[in-house]
């Protein structure tokens, strides 16, 4: 496994991850010939990294019930090992890490186990924790992984963090990065502050803004009053979104980074690249209905191409909500660019061999 200074090298230079889906069959089982396929698809499309166990994996991995979490995990982290191998590419490994103080650690020893380069930290099982608890638990992990924070936001499960959280977050060591998710603009430049307030520039800020996400990475942001600081931008997305036409998402966020470092204005088609982007996630992620069907929605993109076979997820409870398919066939006319019907037609079948 590649030190924690390249991964934080890497993670710095800025790269795209697309948080994994779940393949079930009908019965909700495991369909591990189409867990792998999702996995070879991400890796020739480009990604720099997986993130696997998070929210687009399903949390309900974990339970004894399903006992999901291990599997889910080891055949992410052995299927991008043989596809790095063959093409010489290290795939950053980020795995989901939830549950209170000593679930979050037992998480974090097993992702390392597995190869796993970080763990992206949810604080969900904390809701009523102060914040010196909150550094507490995650000093503690942090000792076992290096850490991947995560500002997940409610309507997903995630509870509002001030800034006096992530200003004494970032004095944590072993923080490579963060994955800014509150949907909120106000609480997003709390984060940037924190880091900026620190002078932490070797944490790497990636948006999970799914509603934001080209603007995100266009925009630098000069948030301290500290004379002669340097703004901050986001260098990467660690997103649900970027689960489905990845391969074309790859691509929009080597655009974005490259705009971003030239520092010459944005063309206007960028601004508009950022409203249809902002609006097939409306569609897939069901904001219409509060995100209840985002993830059958990320699953009916994937179905309709052929890499899953159904929508299905453990919760049986969990299904696309109504109109949503309506919702996802229209952004599906009205953005034909942004889809990778074509490479992944072109590939599927070596993908599920």
């Amino acid at each position: 496994m590649a030190n924690t200074d390249l991964i934080r090298k890497r993670l710095l230079e800025g790269l795209a991850i697309p948080a994994h889906p779940l393949a079930l069959t009908r019965s909700r089982r495991l369909e591990e010939r189409r867990q792998r396929a999702l996995t070879r698809y991400y890796h020739a499309s480009g990604v720099g990294g997986l993130a696997v166990g998070v929210h687009t994996t399903q949390f309900a991995i974990r339970e004894k019930k399903h006992g999901l979490l291990k599997p889910v995990l080891g055949l992410a982290a052995e299927t991008a090992a043989v596809l790095d191998a063959a093409t010489g590419r290290e795939t950053v490994l980020i795995a989901g890490i939830c549950g209170k103080t000593r679930q979050a650690a037992t998480e974090a020893e097993l992702a390392r186990s597995l190869g796993y380069h970080a763990g992206l930290l949810s604080l969900s099982a904390l809701k009523n924790a102060t914040v010196s608890e909150l550094i507490s638990h995650c000093r503690i992990v942090s000792r076992t992984i290096p850490i991947f924070g995560f500002y997940l936001q409610p309507a997903a499960g995630g509870r509002l963090l001030s800034y006096e959280f992530w200003r004494r977050f970032v004095e944590i060591e072993n923080i490579l990065a963060i994955k800014v998710a509150p949907f909120n603009r106000y609480q997003t430049i709390d984060v940037i502050r924190a880091i900026a307030d620190a002078g932490r520039l070797d944490i790497a800020l990636y948006t999970g803004n799914d509603d934001n996400i080209v603007m995100d990475l266009l925009t630098p942001h000069k948030v301290s009053s500290n004379p002669g600081s340097t703004p901050l931008r986001f260098v990467g997305g660690l997103l649900g979104h970027w689960a489905v036409w990845t391969h074309n998402a790859v691509g929009l966020h080597a655009g974005c980074c490259e705009l971003a470092r030239s520092a010459k204005p944005v063309p206007q088609q960028m601004f508009r690249r950022a409203i249809e982007v902002t609006d097939s996630n409306a569609a897939f992620f069901d904001a219409a209905n509060n995100f209840h069907g985002c993830i059958p929605g990320i699953h009916e993109v994937l179905r309709r191409q052929g890499l899953l076979e159904g929508t299905w997820c453990l919760d049986p409870k969990e299904v696309l909500s109504p109109g949503q398919r309506n919702a996802i066939d229209r952004v599906c006319r009205a953005y034909p660019h942004l889809a990778d019907d074509e490479f992944v037609a072109k590939h599927i079948d070596s993908w599920l061999r």
